[in-house]
């Protein structure tokens, strides 16, 4: 992309204290991926949310997190005012649109903003009730009569559990909104998708698997699914063709995605193995039961009449090891290993034994890294070694991930 007087177009993204701040990780990855230059500042509030060693790792930059003790510049506010072409309010919390509509200027974020001339994009998010309120309406209709674009919030699930309008919108739409005020014409789909990965076939398996005691009880784990959803999404949108095996959960199949819905450790290496048969990779995301009952009940036990004592296990089949072992040598086997100690040990050691091309190691035992957690600190680990990586979004996760493994089917090919 051509930027303002041949260079980059530049956004300050400014963060404020809500539970989608996850988000505007993505949404600086999507305009960082059109071609701008992000620059981040956050109100104290947003870092409990997302740190700040998080935006600088992304944005290659300090994040301005006060007016003072800024690295490159005395006074912040100022410089970063003067340097953006547009700033991009994300998540715009109650209180910071408040704070504008007023013209307070109390902290770093809300300073930057009475200072700034250029165009502001602001993307609401908060409570049902918060954003009907009358106050946060006239708040808003001060903001669009001043100038200010307003991306507004969708209507779902909220994170307080009520459902209606305050959703955070979409990626691709704050993002959008963003480009179209820059002059790039563009879609953002246009510059974060490649086809690097047309004419491959990829075998995912996500989410948990549930072992019956009973029909109505089972043994499972804290998987979600989250992230074998997100690289099975980022695998599609690359021209790749996605088996999905999922375990039970809540997520919606990403779309051009074929999914296989399975709920045993069992049922999960039949459907797996069969798929890999025909696919050039398998990526094994899913957290499989270790063990499972050895006698499931047919029928609802009964406290008092049926004590459950004790429950006899054996071991479930290995998905990893039976795909390693069958692997023809054009094909490819990543696993993933969930660690809460001695992460790169564990995971070399698991690459060893089982005999995978690579070992996508993660810290459990880091809230932000967790099962359900929206971003993932990886280890990619492979018999050259171990390559950290920074806290990144899921999506970020995922092309790490993708990247990796069209690089060892290249190198097999």
């Amino acid at each position: 992309m051509t930027g303002h007087e041949g260079r980059e177009p530049r956004v300050l993204l400014a963060v404020c204290g809500g539970i989608a701040a996850y988000k505007a990780c993505e949404v600086l990855r999507a305009l960082q991926k059109a071609g701008c230059e992000v620059r981040v500042c956050m109100t104290e509030d947003a870092r409990r949310f997302v740190g700040e060693t998080t935006f600088e790792a992304l944005s290659k930059h300090p994040v301005a997190t006060s007016l003072y003790g800024y690295a490159e510049s005395p006074i912040p506010h100022i410089t970063l005012a003067e340097w953006s072409d547009l700033v991009l309010v994300v998540p715009a919390t109650a209180n910071v649109m408040a704070k504008m509509a007023s013209g307070i200027a109390d902290d770093c974020v809300t300073t930057t903003l009475l200072a700034a001339a250029c165009p502001v994009v602001v993307a609401p998010a908060m409570n049902v009730h918060m954003w009907q309120n009358p106050a946060t309406q006239a708040n808003l209709a001060t903001l669009r009569a001043r100038g200010v674009h307003i991306v507004d919030p969708a209507t779902g699930l909220l994170a307080c559990g009520e459902v209606g309008e305050g959703k955070l919108a979409s990626v691709d739409q704050i993002a959008q909104a963003a480009l179209d005020l820059l002059g790039c014409h563009n879609s953002v789909r246009h510059f974060c998708d490649t086809n690097d990965l047309a004419g491959m076939r990829i075998v995912i398996t996500a989410g948990p698997t549930h072992e019956a005691i009973d029909p109505v009880r089972y043994i499972a784990n804290a998987s979600t699914g989250k992230m074998g959803y997100a690289i099975a999404a980022a695998a599609v949108a690359r021209g790749a063709e996605v088996e999905l095996v999922s375990g039970p959960t809540s997520l919606a199949t990403p779309p051009g995605v074929r999914r296989v819905d399975v709920t045993s450790a069992a049922q999960m290496y039949d459907a797996t193995v069969q798929a890999f048969s025909a696919a050039d990779a398998a990526i094994c995301a899913a957290a499989v039961a270790d063990y499972t009952p050895a006698h499931p009940a047919d029928h609802k036990l009964k406290k008092g009449r049926e004590e459950l004592d004790s429950i006899q296990l054996v071991r479930t089949k290995d998905i990893l090891a039976e795909l390693c072992r069958t692997c023809r040598t054009d094909q490819v086997v990543v696993g993933f290993a969930a660690e809460t100690d001695d992460l790169v040990a564990n995971a070399t050691a698991k690459l060893m034994r089982k005999g995978a091309d690579l070992i996508v190691a993660n810290d459990v035992s880091r809230a932000d890294s967790t099962f359900g957690s929206d971003t993932d600190r990886v280890t990619l680990v492979t018999a050259d070694g171990a390559e950290p990586h920074e806290t990144l979004p899921l999506a970020d996760v995922a092309t790490l991930v993708l990247d990796a493994t069209r690089d060892l089917l290249e190198a097999r090919r």
